[in-house]
């Protein structure tokens, strides 16, 4: 296990190199934005958050966060615009653009590091009045819990997340993000520590000490903030593959865990899934990714009503203009015909109901109990006519969130998955259609 974890190592910690290249660019940047700040009375201070200024950004992959604190008295409108223009003014000459989380922030690239100009209100702990006031109390804990060799363990943490595909909070992945790696690591110490203590995860484990109940299965405190979860934020799946993957590293250590190992495609599973597809208006990344996970919920819902069973759903979306819900199903054909069943005999109303409603079936009975059964067919036993069917008679009855639903109204398709042509749906139905070996490899 030690000669993995130090290969590991060289592919997690920076160089020295790397970091004073990185230094450079974040120094040259926070003056940017800092003589652009200046410029606004309401602003009161500029600062670097973030992995690189606590020390835990993993080696070749980094985003700069650089964030504008203004007073607290400032109405939220005034503190959009003043956070908005303060990032283009500091980023202008690299085609800034807006991204949305809980409010717009500015984003940029520069020589291939992305850089986030966030606007935060300038509080005391705990009098939060936006999601990203939080951050400089982060850094600071950070920064006074962890050294360096613990910092080199969230590094060697947030690896293994990557390499296991479960790494980020945002709700495109819903997984273990950078801040939940260095809680972890506060808690439990190190890297083997935390996935010693995951493999013995029970549901509803809680970690940190809450001030009031939460209902998720894994309860993790922020330690800056006694009433947020930061658990909400990991659906049951990637928590479920995160336990089963310490599990299986812990039983045979590889590198395979850090570097990833590239999925064999089941083609047999690819032609038992369908892809609902439709172009978007543009909007933040958060959004339509939200949108989109809850219409694959509820048309997963539809399919298992007209008798189809759904084995996996998901979604995936460009952060451009195009996005599909997708669907592997046990078959994409049933039977034609199904079983309806009635009331018992005795209860005489219910049972002549039934007899006048389906007088016109296939064949009507009695079984071994008295009750009346019916065979009838179905309206659909074809997954692709059922879904077009029902999208194109009744997009809200289906369950389509009113974000989507506009766009859908403009169009969409419903396409067998190995015809799709898209190369990010491509991706994603190989991801939906096959066994992650490194989870569940180790006991084959």
């Amino acid at each position: 296990m030690r000669n993995v974890l130090d290969q590991a190592r060289k592919i997690a910690i920076p160089t020295r190199q790397e970091e004073e290249k990185i230094r450079k660019i974040a120094e040259e940047l926070v003056e940017l934005v800092k003589k652009e700040a200046a410029k606004n009375s309401e602003v009161t201070e500029v600062e670097l958050g973030g992995s690189y200024a606590k020390g835990t950004w993993l080696k070749g992959t980094l985003d700069l966060d650089i964030f504008v604190k203004i007073k607290k008295e400032i109405p939220v409108e005034q503190f959009e615009a003043i956070g908005k223009k303060i990032g283009f003014d500091s980023m202008k000459k690299f085609s800034p653009y807006v991204r949305y989380s809980e409010h717009p922030y500015v984003e940029a690239e520069i020589r291939n590091t992305k850089v986030n100009v966030v606007p935060c209100y300038d509080v005391e702990i705990g009098q939060w009045k936006s999601a990203a006031d939080r951050s400089s109390f982060h850094t600071r804990f950070i920064l006074e819990k962890l050294d360096s060799e613990k910092k080199n363990e969230v590094r060697l943490l947030k690896k293994f997340l990557r390499g296991v595909d479960i790494y980020g909070a945002e709700i495109a992945k819903e997984g273990l993000g950078g801040y939940v790696s260095e809680v972890l690591i506060y808690h439990y110490g190190s890297f083997i520590k935390v996935l010693e203590a995951a493999a013995n995860f029970a549901h509803g484990q809680v970690i940190g000490n809450p001030t009031k109940k939460f209902d998720t299965a894994l309860v993790l405190i922020d330690p800056i903030d006694s009433n947020r979860n930061l658990g909400t934020a990991i659906s049951p799946q990637n928590l479920g593959r995160f336990i089963l993957a310490a599990r299986a590293y812990l039983k045979k250590p590889s590198l395979e865990f850090f570097n990833g190992k590239r999925q064999i495609q089941n083609l047999q599973n690819l032609r038992n899934t369908l892809v609902v597809k439709f172009n978007y208006k543009w909007r933040s990344p958060d959004i339509i990714w939200g949108q989109a996970k809850r219409g694959a919920t509820a048309l997963a819902v539809q399919l298992e009503l007209g008798g189809f069973q759904v084995l996996q759903k998901g979604a995936i979306v460009d952060e451009k203009s195009e996005a599909a819900m997708l669907f592997l199903l046990h078959s994409t054909t049933i039977e034609k015909f199904m079983v309806k069943n009635g009331p018992d005999v005795f209860r005489r109303p219910e049972s002549e109901n039934f007899i006048l409603r389906n007088s016109k079936n296939k064949l009507t009975w009695i079984d071994d109990n008295a009750k009346i059964l019916s065979l009838q067919q179905r309206e659909f036993h074809d997954a692709k006519k059922f879904l077009q069917a029902l999208l194109k008679k009744n997009l809200s009855k289906a369950g389509i969130p009113n974000g989507i639903d506009a766009d859908m109204k403009r169009g969409f398709s419903v396409i067998e998955g190995h015809r799709v042509a898209s190369k990010s749906i491509k991706k994603a139905l190989a991801e939906l259609t096959s066994t992650n070996e490194l989870i569940f490899g180790s006991s084959k």
